[in-house]
């Protein structure tokens, strides 16, 4: 029989007692529980309905039929160890390929695009015999000591981003990368540059054409390989290419990409891609590379019908479509009221920096974690991040419509004006 569903508060005491208190929950003062998902939307526990403007991983949208499907038919069939030779793994590998430039033609399957990024570590450090690596301050990789040079080589400009011009960006990196280059000679070598191909943690950032270029270059001179984390925004929802770092332009191409998140729609899948004689260089260990469960039929199964999905619903141009719709009424909003400091983005990835003032532009963080708890209140499910957790991230699942987003913005509308009386009685 099954059991019955608990309470809400039962449900948060048992997570409290037997879950580590690092994994922490959306709201965590008061969370919301979760027990269905459709679309863009998800419901909780009393039914309620939720707009999802967050959940990256649901990318196709949640429990999207053709994805349930395809688990279960090949679920009904066979899923068993990767080592058993099976169509889905090439069939997958060879859509994949046709999707990125075709250099990259070497794939490895994996669970998640944790142990993506880490593999692609192992790569780049097999690869160029060197150690060290080179992340973006507040990235995602920088958190974990894994990924930080030992010499820490540079601590990056991150907070300079928003108030520097592309070129003086793109300046700066190169005058330090040619500081690296000069330190090679009698210190260390880099092993790789490791960056999303769109900072999300961050802030949502979109780096300028040409930045990525730069870049690789100085890499390629002082001995590393540059490494794109494509696990948050890649497969379309960047809307005009189906990888973001195709947004730097053709003749820019990593030497290795990860993916995960998106790739499954929630399923564990995840993927490193990368080139002939990288992948040779790691084979040249005669350590064999095993993961038990990276891309087994199931998986693989998966991957291929968030492939036919995009492919069949438009979910690229969906994405071009309903994110510049969403710009321009987020725009008209900066014009209103003056806490948005700043919109930026691209298709359905967009952040909205929350500022106190214009001239120093001072993260106005606790006005942001005020708007998505009143959000939250509206049936909106949003999130903050960057460094100053005052940037309002939207990545929705790729289904989000027109309506979708004038629903949601025109909230934050009410919410903001109902804050700026609030200032104005005190």
């Amino acid at each position: 029989m099954r059991r019955a569903q608990r309470s809400r508060q039962e449900t948060l005491a048992l997570r409290r007692q037997l879950i580590g208190s690092s994994c922490k929950l959306f709201f965590s003062d008061d969370p919301v529980k979760i027990v269905k998902a459709k679309g863009q939307y998800m419901y909780d526990e009393k039914g309620r309905q939720y707009l999802d403007c967050i959940n990256n991983v649901a990318h196709v949208g949640h429990c999207h039929p053709d994805i349930v499907k395809a688990a279960h038919e090949q679920n009904q069939l066979l899923n068993t160890n990767s080592r058993y030779l099976h169509d889905n793994v090439v069939d997958y590998a060879e859509r994949l390929s046709k999707t990125l430039p075709e250099k990259l033609c070497t794939f490895y399957f994996l669970n998640s695009g944790s142990e993506a990024n880490d593999l692609a570590l192992r790569m780049a450090r097999q690869y160029t015999k060197h150690e060290d690596v080179i992340v973006l301050d507040q990235s995602e990789l920088c958190d974990r000591d894994l990924y930080k040079s030992k010499d820490q080589v540079m601590k990056d400009i991150h907070k300079n981003w928003l108030k520097m011009k592309s070129l003086e960006i793109v300046n700066a990196i190169i005058v330090t990368f040619c500081m690296c280059s000069n330190i090679t000679c009698y210190m260390f070598q880099i092993a790789a540059f490791f960056v999303e191909s769109l900072p999300s943690v961050g802030g949502q950032i979109i780096p300028p054409a040409g930045y990525f270029q730069k870049v690789a270059e100085h890499v390629h001179k002082a001995g590393g390989i540059f490494i794109a984390d494509e696990i948050q925004v890649g497969f379309g929802r960047v809307g005009k290419h189906f990888w973001a770092f195709q947004l730097q332009g053709e003749d820019f191409v990593p030497d290795i990409v990860t993916m995960g998140k998106p790739i499954g729609n929630g399923h564990p899948i995840a993927c490193v891609a990368t080139t002939k004689e990288i992948a040779e260089a790691f084979a040249a260990t005669g350590v064999e590379y095993f993961n038990t469960f990276g891309g087994n039929p199931v998986s693989c199964a998966v991957g291929l019908a968030v492939l036919d999905v995009i492919e069949k619903e438009h979910l690229q141009a969906h994405a071009t479509e309903v994110g510049n719709f969403l710009m321009n009424l987020l725009n008209q909003q900066k014009i209103k009221h003056p806490i948005i400091g700043d919109v930026r983005g691209t298709g359905l990835f967009i952040g909205v920096d929350l500022i106190k003032d214009q001239a120093e532009r001072t993260p106005a963080t606790a006005a942001a974690e005020y708007l998505i708890t009143r959000l939250k209140e509206e049936y909106i499910l949003l999130s903050t991040d960057g460094p100053g957790r005052n940037v309002l991230k939207f990545k929705p699942p790729m289904c989000f419509s027109m309506e979708d987003a004038k629903f949601v913005v025109d909230a934050i509308d009410n919410i903001l004006t109902d804050m700026e009386k609030q200032c104005l009685s005190q």
